[in-house]
Formats: structure tokens, C-alpha cells, sequence
């Protein structure tokens, strides 16, 4: 069937909608993408509750967090209408939405994580049904809740030469690993532009580091580095997740704004090293999605520090920007199979399984 599925990542940048055909399984075809990008303004008004949620107890009322989600699903909506008329598809033509959110807190270590966005007004809007809040039942069930594109990276990579890996620098980085015998491994590795947008938007009057052209300038403080990767979490085995607010910029206040930058970048290419001696295999070749793919100084430091092939997932005719939104379409569309989204490798849930609310058409 055709579906869309819609992303909100944590580097709060914008809105990624994507349509695909799929049957949930081996079938797998791209039929159009849209970035919608946040204003500076919501992103601001995001962060904020993103930290107010942090610091909550259990997912609960927030006025400011309630406002911002109205917001957001307005702006999904608004995402929704412009993906479909630029493929020329109508709403009737599409079977389901996979609808993430946006994760405001993600506390597996106390069973729950909060991804907001309302799935019935979407549903409501559109007359599509819509699979939202794709997270928790894993979390409830024991697991991390993340990363959940390993089911789709498996069906797009099916014809690849195996050990692989599947990197998505996002906010959060998470890799994805595919052994000789098709076994599935993952987990966040730690940061990827998170900490680096941070930055340059306390430092550098600038939103990201484009390109990693400020990065490029500095120099890497290993001193402070080896201090960052001495956090326990680097050491946990997989399965494992982190939330963005995990780690701040406070390792590198001081230094001047090239050198901090090229220590933050250094900081997410060295936790992806770290991850990789977790794998039970060395993969032959790491495959890169998401927007860090981007920083050509973060793709160069990758394939320092991790002395294996790093490679943009474009190489491959996959869309590295698309990639999230269209597997959040895909995983909708196995959970009105009934199929598992999430398993023991991925997730350390107990048994694979299935996730997501449904929310039928109105």
C-alpha cells in the first residue's frame, strides 16, 4: 500500500514526510519526499520542552508542552498537504500514516518515554489512519524504545555484501549492524549533531556547523575528549538508548569556537568508534543517513577513528535525508500486519514485537 510516515528528529530542525509503497516486508519503493523546516522560533519553544520534560517525573500536563504540541501537529498537517500534492496522490490513495512525533524525554531507565503529537487530529484531518506513539509499548515491555529503523534498514539493505552497517547521524547518532547471517544488532551510539548545533547556536551565532567548515578550522582537545568518553554509558554493552539532553556543551566552554567545534565533532566520531568495537562482527562498510552525513569534517573523523569505510547511504540510490520518515511509513505499515517492529538485538525487548497506537480514519 502506499504510505507516509512523518519525522520529527532531535536536532529539531524540521519535519520530514515521506511517501512510500511497501508491503511491509521485502517490498520497499520511494515514491516522493518533503522537508518542511522549523522557524527559529518553535525550535526555541521545542528545546524548552524538551528540557521542562526532561525534568519531569512521568509524561504529564505541561501547558508549555501542551501548546507546543498543538503547534506541532498543526505543522504536521501542514507537512502532510504539501507531500501530498507535490506527488500528485490524494489522501484516499494513502492506506496509513506513520506518525513519530517528536521525543521530548526518552527515560527507558524508568520505563517510559514521551514522544507529543496528537495521532486522532491527525487521523481527523487527513481520514488516513494513523500509527503514532511507536515507542512505548517497547519501553514498557523492558526495551529501550530506540533505535526502531533497524527493521527497515534490514529490508533496503537485503542485497548488500554482509558484515554492514547502517549509521543515521541525527541529533542522536544510532548504527544499525547486519551480520554475515543476517542477525541484527543496534543502538544509539551517542551524539551526532546534537552537541555540535548546540554550539554554534551559543557560540557561533549560527544554526549548525554547515559542512563542518568550522570544525575543519580547529583543533581536537584530546585531553577534554578522553575526559567526555570516559562517561560510563560508552561502556554499557548494547542494546542501549540516550536522550539528546544527555550530554551539554559544558566539556568545551572556553575554548574558542573552531577548536570546540572540532572537539564536539571529534566527541560524536569517537562514540561511533566506541560502538563499533561493540559489534559482534566488524562491518566492511558503514553506510551513512541523516544529516550529519553532511559534515564532511564528522565523515572524515568517522573513517579516522573507526578505521572502517564510511560511505553516504546516496551512494547506494537511497535518500539519506529521506531515509527516518520513510521507515516510520514502513513500520506503520507492519503494525497493521501485526508484524515486529522491535526486537531483543534492536531494542533488548524481551521478544520481537509490535508497535504503535492505531487511530483510525474518522
Amino acid at each position: 500500500m502506499l504510505a507516509i510516515g512523518l519525522m520529527s528528529g532531535t536536532s529539531r530542525d524540521g519535519i520530514d514526510a515521506a511517501l512510500i509503497e511497501t508491503d511491509g516486508e521485502g517490498a520497499v519503493k520511494p515514491v516522493a519526499f518533503h522537508a518542511m523546516p522549523y522557524d527559529e522560533g518553535f525550535r526555541v519553544r521545542l528545546a524548552e520542552s524538551c528540557a521542562r520534560a526532561m525534568a519531569m517525573d512521568a509524561p504529564g500536563f505541561e501547558p508549555l508542552i501542551a501548546s507546543v504540541e498543538a503547534e506541532l501537529t498543526e505543522r504536521h498537517v501542514e507537512a502532510v498537504a504539501d507531500l501530498l500534492g507535490r506527488s500528485g496522490h490524494i489522501a484516499q490513495d494513502v492506506g496509513v500514516i506513520g506518525f513519530h512525533g517528536h521525543t521530548v524525554a526518552h527515560r527507558p531507565e524508568r520505563r517510559w518515554t514521551w514522544q507529543i503529537g496528537d495521532g486522532a487530529a491527525l487521523a481527523g484531518v487527513f481520514g488516513i489512519t494513523v500509527v503514532a506513539d511507536l515507542r512505548s509499548a517497547d519501553v514498557a515491555a523492558g526495551g529501550q524504545g530506540a533505535p526502531l529503523m533497524p527493521v527497515y534498514h534490514r529490508a533496503l539493505a537485503a542485497g548488500l555484501d554482509k558484515p554492514v552497517a547502517v549509521l543515521n547521524l541525527g541529533g542522536v547518532a544510532n548504527i544499525t549492524a547486519i551480520g554475515s547471517d543476517g542477525a541484527l544488532v543496534a543502538f544509539d551510539t551517542g551524539m551526532a549533531s546534537g552537541l555540535i548545533d548546540n554550539w554554534m547556536q551559543a557560540q557561533g551565532d549560527a544554526a549548525y556547523d554547515a559542512g563542518g567548515a568550522c570544525a575543519a578550522r580547529g583543533a581536537v582537545d584530546e585531553a577534554r575528549l578522553a575526559a567526555m568518553m570516559a562517561d560510563p554509558w560508552f561502556a554499557l554493552p548494547p542494546p542501549k538508548s540516550i536522550d539528546r539532553e544527555a550530554f551539554t556543551i559544558d566539556a568545551v566552554r572556553g575554548m574558542t569556537l573552531e577548536d570546540g567545534a572540532a572537539t564536539l565533532t571529534a566527541f560524536s566520531a569517537a562514540a561511533v568508534a566506541r560502538a563499533v568495537a561493540h559489534l559482534p562482527e566488524r562491518p566492511r562498510c558503514i553506510h551513512v543517513a541523516g544529516g550529519g552525513r553532511h559534515n564532511a569534517t564528522l565523515m572524515a573523523m568517522l573513517a579516522q577513528r573507526t578505521g572502517v569505510d564510511v560511505r553516504a547511504v546516496d551512494a547506494l540510490g537511497w535518500d539519506g535525508d529521506a531515509l527516518e520518515a520513510e521507515g516510520f511509513a514502513y513500520m506503520a505499515v507492519r503494525r497493521l500486519a501485526g508484524l515486529p517492529i522491535s526486537f531483543p538485538g534492536t531494542t533488548g525487548v524481551p521478544v520481537p514485537m509490535t508497535g504503535g497506537v492505531l487511530f483510525p480514519a474518522a
